[in-house]
This record gives structure tokens, C-alpha cells and sequence, in this order.
């Protein structure tokens, strides 16, 4: 049984409220893209960025995909380079604000959404994808069919709000989440980090693009996001020469 809902949640009528402060925001979908900075990632997506005004799935590989945090990061690191408020629609009582805020998306812009099953979630986006002050609206889902993914999107591009959809994969579900109506799908999984024995270097992420409309598919080795939600490739990748470079001068050789 759910817990009991806080009394000092904001409601839709806060959301409505807050929005209408914040402006109309831009006008609806088009060919915007917020660009991550890593060259090859931006040169995989159309536009030479995230598309915005869209909807995107991102989910965790690895054993804790029912926690997501990787994910959750990724979603915030978003978000934080977007101008206004976040509405973020809870799956359970565990969004680690503090933890958004290391991201750069500070705690103060988001309004928690409390939805406790997938039947809730999906209406709350649909709702807070009408209001064009948002900088993003954010749902975590265990699972998200073809028809409300086809939903989200139509929201999304009507109001030029960005929505992204965190999957919490459950014990005994599939490794990968169900064919929907995404602009792209993500995949966030921890990769080992560079470090001292005092000093722990800037965690890493593999970060694999499995599906993107008009755009390739790839996987990077990137720097978690940063204070100001900004992805980089490590140093010691940044410096190595390309693979056919390294063959073409052993043969030299």
C-alpha cells in the first residue's frame, strides 16, 4: 500500500501557478537540441544534440537498474542546462535531491510529482507536458507500451517541453525496456574511474545510445556530469590516438 501522501506536495494548481510566473516559454517543438559537448556523442544525434520538445527513455544496466541512480543523474544533468522549472513525477520516496543538485539541477526547481504506480505517472506527465514554463518533465516508469509512449510524445511536441522517462527495471523483468514512440532510448551504466589510493577520480559512465529516429546508435565512456550537468570524455581517452592510427604506425614500424 502506497504511503500517505505529504501535505506540503505541490499540486497541479502550484504547477499552473509557477508556470504562469515563468513565462510561455519557447515556442513548440522544432529543431532545437541542447548539444552534451562530447563530439562524437553530439555527432551521433540529428541536430548536434538532445532533441527538445521531445520525449527519451533512459534506463541502468547492471544489477541496479531497480534504483536507477546512474539514470536518475544523467535525467538531472539534463535538465540542469534548461531554463525553469522541473516537474519530476516520483515512482517511490527515494529521489536523492542533494544528489540533483551535484548534478547542477538544484532542488529548488524541481516539484515533486508523488505517483506511486506507472497508471499515475503517465497521466501527471501528460498533464505537466501542457505547460510551456517547464524546462523538462520527468517520469519514473517500470514499464511504458507503445500507446501512452505515442501520447507523451504528441504532449511534448505540442508544448516544446523535453519529457524524459527514468525506467526502474524490477527483479524478473526485461533486460530492456519495450519498443515505444522515443525520440531516443539511453542506457547509463557505471564504468571504472581513475583514482588514486587517496583520492577517487570523477566517476564514469558507459552511456549507450540504442536507438535514436535519424540518428546512429553508439556507446562512449564519459565523465559523470558535473556541477553544471556537463558530460567530458576522460582525459586519458581524449589523448589516445584513434585505433586506425595505432595499427597504420605499428605497421610502419
Amino acid at each position: 500500500m502506497p504511503p500517505p501522501r505529504s501535505p506540503d506536495v505541490p499540486t497541479l494548481d502550484a504547477l499552473r501557478r509557477l508556470t504562469d510566473r515563468t513565462g510561455a516559454g519557447s515556442e513548440p517543438a522544432d529543431s532545437r537540441a541542447l548539444p552534451f559537448g562530447v563530439t562524437g556523442l553530439d555527432a551521433a544525434l540529428p541536430g548536434g544534440g538532445l532533441a527538445l520538445g521531445a520525449l527519451h527513455q533512459i534506463h541502468e544496466g547492471g544489477p541496479r537498474g531497480r534504483y536507477a541512480a546512474s539514470a536518475v543523474l544523467f535525467a538531472g544533468g539534463i535538465l540542469a542546462r534548461l531554463d525553469g522549472p522541473v516537474l519530476w513525477c516520483l515512482h517511490s520516496r527515494d529521489l536523492f535531491a542533494p544528489a540533483l543538485a551535484r548534478v547542477g539541477l538544484h532542488p529548488d526547481r524541481v516539484v515533486y510529482c508523488e505517483t506511486w504506480r506507472d497508471a499515475e505517472v503517465l497521466p501527471a506527465m501528460e498533464e505537466g507536458l501542457r505547460h510551456r514554463g517547464l524546462a523538462g518533465v520527468v517520469g519514473e516508469l517500470i514499464r511504458m507500451t507503445l500507446t501512452p509512449s505515442r501520447r507523451l510524445q504528441l504532449a511534448a511536441e505540442g508544448s516544446g517541453v523535453t519529457a524524459l522517462v527514468v525506467h526502474r527495471l524490477c527483479a524478473g523483468e526485461a533486460v530492456e525496456p519495450e519498443p515505444s514512440a522515443a525520440r531516443t532510448r539511453w542506457r547509463v551504466a557505471p564504468a571504472p574511474s581513475e583514482g588514486t589510493n587517496r583520492r577517487m577520480g570523477r566517476p564514469r559512465w558507459r552511456l549507450d545510445l540504442q536507438r535514436c529516429r535519424g540518428g546512429a546508435p553508439g556507446a562512449w565512456i564519459v565523465e559523470a556530469c558535473d556541477a553544471q550537468g556537463r558530460l567530458a570524455v576522460p582525459a586519458v581517452l581524449a589523448d589516445r590516438p584513434a585505433a586506425p592510427e595505432r595499427v597504420q604506425h605499428r605497421a610502419a614500424g
